[in-house]
C-alpha cells in the first residue's frame, strides 16, 4: 500500500505537469480560437467580442487553473466551434481509438512471441537473420508511407478491406476488425520487430541460466522448457515497452485516422489544433494522458505479479 500511495502521488504530478506544458504549448501557437471564428467576417471587433467571450484575454496561469478546476469536477469545456462538450465528443471517439490501440498490440504481439521464440532456439541460423533483418527493414517505413502502401495493395488493388470509414464494434465485430485491420497493422508493423529483438534477447539470456540446463537434465520437453520456464522470466522488457508505447501509439494515431478517415480520438485532436480550437485539445491530452500515466501503473503492478521477489523487496523497503 505504500508503494500504491507513492505511485498515486507521482501520476497526480505528472498529470499536473503535461496538462499544464500542453496548455502553455497551445497558447504559444500563432493565432487563437477568437481569429478562427471570425475569420471572413466581423473584423478585429468580433474578435475582440469572442476573446472576452472566451476569457482569452486572462492570463495563461489563470485560465489554467480555471479549467483545471472544471476538469477535476469532470466539465472539460465545450468546442468553440460547434459548441460540443468535449466531454461528450470523447466518449464517443475513445472507444474507437482503443479498440485500434488494442488490435495493433495483438497483431504485434501474435507475429513478435513466436518469431521471437524460434529465433531465440536458433540463435544465429537462417530463419534468425532472416526475421530480423525483414522486421526491421519494415521498422525503418514511415507510418505514413506504409499506410499508403497498404491502401494500394489491399482496398485498389486487391479490393480486399476498406479504405476509409469503420463500423461500430457493436453493430458487426466482424465487419468492425474488418474495417481497422489495415490501420492497425500499419501501427502493429513498427512494434513487431521491437518486440521480437527484445524477446529473443532475454530468451537467449534465460535459456542459459542454471534452473534451465536442471530441467533440460531432468527430459522435460523443449517446448515445455521454452513456454513454462523461459517464457515468464523473459518478458519483463516486453510487458516494460508495451506500456511505453501506448504513448508512442497515440502519436501515431493522430497521422493514423486522418489518412483512413477515422473518426477517433486522433483526428479529433488533429482536427482541433486545425480549427484553433484549443479545448477539445486540452481535454484529448488529459485522456491521452490519463491513460498512459495508468497503463505504466498497471505494468509496475504487474512486475510483482510475474517476479515474486519484487513484490518482497517492495514489502521491506
Amino acid at each position: 500500500m505504500r508503494f500504491v500511495r507513492q505511485k498515486l502521488l507521482q501520476l497526480v504530478v505528472v498529470l499536473l505537469c503535461v496538462t499544464f506544458l500542453s496548455f502553455l504549448l497551445l497558447n504559444l501557437l500563432p493565432g487563437d480560437t477568437a481569429e478562427r471564428i471570425c475569420a471572413g467576417a466581423g473584423g478585429q471587433e468580433c474578435v475582440d467580442q469572442k476573446r472576452a467571450e472566451l476569457h482569452l484575454d486572462d492570463p495563461i496561469p489563470v485560465r489554467y487553473v480555471r479549467w483545471l478546476g472544471s476538469a477535476v469536477t469532470g466539465d472539460l469545456g465545450s468546442s468553440a466551434r460547434n459548441a460540443q462538450p468535449v466531454w461528450e465528443a470523447l466518449t464517443q471517439r475513445m472507444p474507437v481509438t482503443l479498440e485500434l490501440l488494442v488490435y495493433s498490440q495483438f497483431l504485434a504481439l501474435v507475429v513478435a512471441i513466436p518469431l521471437g521464440l524460434v529465433a531465440a532456439q536458433r540463435a544465429g541460423g537462417v530463419f534468425d537473420r532472416v526475421s530480423t533483418t525483414v522486421l526491421f527493414g519494415l521498422l525503418s517505413v514511415p507510418n505514413f508511407m506504409l499506410a499508403l502502401v497498404l491502401i494500394l495493395i489491399f482496398p485498389v488493388n486487391l479490393k480486399l478491406f476498406q479504405a476509409t470509414g469503420y463500423t461500430e464494434f457493436t453493430d458487426d465485430p466482424l465487419k468492425s476488425l474488418g474495417s481497422l485491420f489495415l490501420p492497425a497493422l500499419t501501427l502493429a508493423v513498427a512494434e513487431m520487430a521491437v518486440y521480437m529483438r527484445l524477446l529473443r534477447t532475454d530468451m537467449i539470456a534465460t535459456l542459459q541460466e542454471d534452473y534451465i540446463t536442471m530441467a533440460k537434465a531432468k527430459g522435460m520437453p523443449p517446448r515445455r522448457v521454452l513456454l513454462r520456464h523461459a517464457f515468464k522470466p523473459s518478458s519483463f522488457s516486453l510487458v516494460t515497452v508495451m506500456g511505453l508505447n501506448f504513448g508512442r501509439l497515440i502519436g501515431g494515431t493522430l497521422l493514423i485516422e486522418v489518412i483512413f478517415g477515422i473518426n477517433g480520438l486522433g483526428k479529433y485532436t488533429v482536427d482541433g489544433i486545425l480549427g484553433r480550437d484549443y479545448i477539445p485539445v486540452q481535454g484529448a491530452v488529459l485522456v491521452i494522458a490519463v491513460g498512459y500515466v495508468l497503463i505504466n501503473f498497471a505494468i509496475d503492478m504487474l512486475y510483482a505479479v510475474l517476479d515474486p521477489r519484487i513484490r518482497h523487496a517492495r514489502a521491506l523497503a
